[in-house]
């Protein structure tokens, strides 16, 4: 398992780490509408973004970034992924005029969560995190921040959207 601090101190991650080469794992979560969708209802390149909440300064930076710069490449489609109530993230996109993000609750089971190895047992959040999964659904890129409250490598994200196919 990923090593990872909030605060400075140690977490619990539940599931298992997800490795670049693999095939991603499904899970399934909630749209803003509570209607459920899975990895498998996405089609191309899927950069999905962890965040433990849209409501903290990171995880609001690092939304709007990957939002921002992933509507430049061709065929991706950013996932936000956080425990958020889904209302919660509709009004967070409302508020901050990102109407047409994809955010995605993981609040009823942590089936992503514990499907990628990002549910902190200590406080049923999302470790932060990026994932760029291919065309095929194989991970071709993953990071897991060792510090909750830091930010992710977005240049290399980015990167590895743009390269996937």
């Amino acid at each position: 398992m990923a090593d990872v601090t909030f605060g400075g101190n140690p977490v619990t991650l539940l599931g298992d780490e997800v490795t670049k080469g693999q095939q991603a794992p499904n899970f399934t979560v909630l749209t803003n509408d509570l209607a459920e969708t899975t990895l498998n209802d996405y089609s191309g390149v899927k950069l999905i973004s962890v965040v433990p909440s849209l409501d903290t300064g990171v995880c609001d930076a690092q939304t709007r970034r990957f939002n921002e710069e992933a509507s430049n490449l061709d065929n991706v489609t950013v996932l936000t992924i956080s425990v958020d109530l889904p209302f919660a993230q509709q009004r967070w996109c409302g508020s901050v005029g990102l109407d047409d993000a994809v955010t995605l609750s993981d609040h009823r089971d942590l089936s992503f969560g514990e499907a990628y190895g990002v549910a902190i047992k200590e406080m049923r959040l999302l470790a932060r995190s990026v994932f760029v999964v291919n065309s095929d659904n194989q991970v071709v890129h993953t990071e897991y921040v060792d510090e909750v409250t830091n930010h992710p490598d977005y240049e290399a994200a980015l990167q590895a959207a743009k390269e996937a196919k």
